[in-house]
């Protein structure tokens, strides 16, 4: 059973305009455990669209207690955007037993602000984002996420921050809670 979800756009930096993907997760309830979930589809159904997610290729992160599983990546191609509107989920669990939940997602079609910028140079970080929540999003010299700072101002001292010192390089993720948008650049190095 699907008892709860949600949708999320994001807008990834690209060279010539921003990619739109979505992030879709599911809080997923099942009697035998999510062990026992093999597929999970997103379908449009206006626009007959459909998105397949094996338990090999979602993503299964537990927060406060809740098991959630899903994608950062449903997309259609390179240059369109997303559909918006109602969207049916439909989870399979290994018995071929299914269960199935409505959502709809009005985020705006065009973005309701322009693309943020970060800037890191002599140890200063410099943001110009309109986003309402904006955060550096920490990555390690292998690329692996090991710390998110919370920016309070929009320009600083990167050591003010609080970052670990394995941090290698950082990006900003800039978001719109109201509307479950957000927009990601590309990193830039720290030190």
């Amino acid at each position: 059973m699907i008892s709860f979800g949600f949708i999320e756009l994001v807008y990834y930096q690209s060279n010539e305009k921003p990619l739109e993907r979505f992030s879709f997760f599911i809080i997923p309830e099942d009697e035998d455990g999510v062990e026992n979930l093999d597929e999970l589809y997103l379908y449009h159904d206006r626009n007959q669209l459909r998105w397949h997610i094996t338990s090999d290729d979602w993503i299964s992160y537990v927060q406060d207690g809740t098991t959630w599983i899903g994608t950062r990546s449903i997309a259609i191609d390179e240059n369109e955007r997303l559909p918006r509107g109602q969207f049916r989920a439909v989870l399979v669990n290994k018995g071929g037993e299914k269960s199935e939940r409505n959502f709809t997602f009005d985020a705006p079609e065009e973005p309701r602000f322009p693309f943020p910028t970060l800037e890191i140079s002599a140890g200063r970080y410099t943001v110009d984002s309109a986003y309402p929540q904006n955060r550096l999003v920490c990555y390690d010299e292998q690329g692996n996420y090991v710390f998110s700072a919370n920016l309070t101002s929009l320009s600083g001292a990167v050591a003010d921050l609080g970052i670990p010192s394995q941090a290698r390089t950082a990006a900003l993720w800039a978001e719109d809670t109201q509307y479950f948008t957000s927009a990601f650049t590309y990193v830039a190095a720290l030190r």
